[in-house]
């Protein structure tokens, strides 16, 4: 019963925002009584709480742990958040941190769960095995995208959508073994340079 009734939340949230998240709306999305609703989440705030940690839960449960290859839990962490192709119209899985944010936005005591779930993540990003800002600058490119499609600010689709996953992607291989794809591009060339001497 408690998953359906945060089955049903989640919905509500995908659908309509936040002000959709009301007792009596969530216990008719979910068939039930609101007395059935409030035995298992006795007020609003307590129902919100339990959508944000469930898909806290669901989302660290993708995550590799500390013995992970350098680069892996940046992946990891696109690959949970953006799929490899536009997203069109009905939400998917990786739609489960903004639907987080919408309902953190519910106040202070929802936002906490999510600030202090992302400050244990934050650490074990930095802990990632990739150079000094890397696997932050995958979190934030990530975050962008789904602030982007969650506020319909020109969030890319289609071709542009697979292109910029693709490049977040190869960020996070480039850097695995502390050498960037660019470097060769930046060394001197030799034969240029024995050309020019001669």
């Amino acid at each position: 019963m408690r998953n359906r009734l945060l089955n049903a939340a989640e919905r509500l949230l995908v659908k309509q925002g936040v002000d959709a998240i009301r007792l009596e709306a969530v216990a008719a999305e979910a068939g039930v009584s609101k007395g059935g609703l409030l035995y298992h989440f006795p007020t609003k705030l307590a129902l919100v709480q339990g959508v944000v940690e469930r898909l806290a839960d669901r989302f660290e449960e993708v995550l590799p742990g500390p013995d992970a290859p350098p680069g892996a839990y940046a992946r990891a962490w696109l690959d949970a958040s953006i799929p490899p192709e536009a997203p069109e119209g009905e939400s998917t899985p990786s739609d489960s941190v903004p639907v987080a944010l919408l309902a953190a936005a519910n106040g202070p005591e929802v936002l906490g769960i999510l600030q202090g779930r992302y400050q244990v993540w934050q650490e074990r990003l930095e802990r990632d095995g990739l150079p000094p800002g890397v696997a932050t600058l995958v979190r934030m490119a990530v975050d962008g995208w789904w602030t982007a499609r969650l506020l319909g600010l020109a969030d890319p689709k289609g071709e542009q959508h697979v292109q910029l996953r693709r490049l977040i992607h190869d960020l996070t291989e480039q850097y695995a073994d502390g050498q960037t794809k660019s470097n060769a591009m930046t060394k001197p060339n030799s034969t240029s340079n024995a050309k020019e001497s001669a």
